[in-house]
């Protein structure tokens, strides 16, 4: 099973996550946006498994920047148009397990129940 974490290197929550992977012996992939772009795929499919607003962090300064055009009428295609133009509108940290599940956000408790219990 191979585990990715998608995110952005200098994200306070992606750094508690990966201190968190790390200390744990997790062994993941980092998947920085900044470096390689976000994908269309994924957020389809991560929206089709947690929804579009649980996936588009409307709370952080990128999104709050946008023009109030740009934040009415928000659907699922529309948000991922949002963020495949600006990944940084990505809630962080997006966590792959590998099996077709994924965690969207950082909780120490989600993700023991994730990969310790066995």
């Amino acid at each position: 099973m191979t585990i990715t974490l998608y995110g952005i290197k200098a994200c306070d929550t992606m750094k508690k996550a990966r201190v968190w992977l790390d200390e744990n012996g997790v062994n993941y992939a980092f998947h920085d946006y900044k470096v390689a772009g976000a994908n269309k795929a994924d957020l389809e499919r991560w929206i089709a498994e947690h929804g579009w607003e649980t996936v588009l962090n409307r709370a952080g300064t990128t999104f709050r920047k946008l023009p109030d055009a740009d934040k009415i009428d928000l659907n699922a295609d529309k948000a991922v148009a949002l963020m495949l133009a600006q990944p940084s509108m990505i809630k962080r940290p997006v966590l792959d397990l590998g099996d077709g599940r994924t965690l969207v956000g950082f909780k120490p408790e989600r993700y023991a129940e994730a990969l310790l219990q066995s």
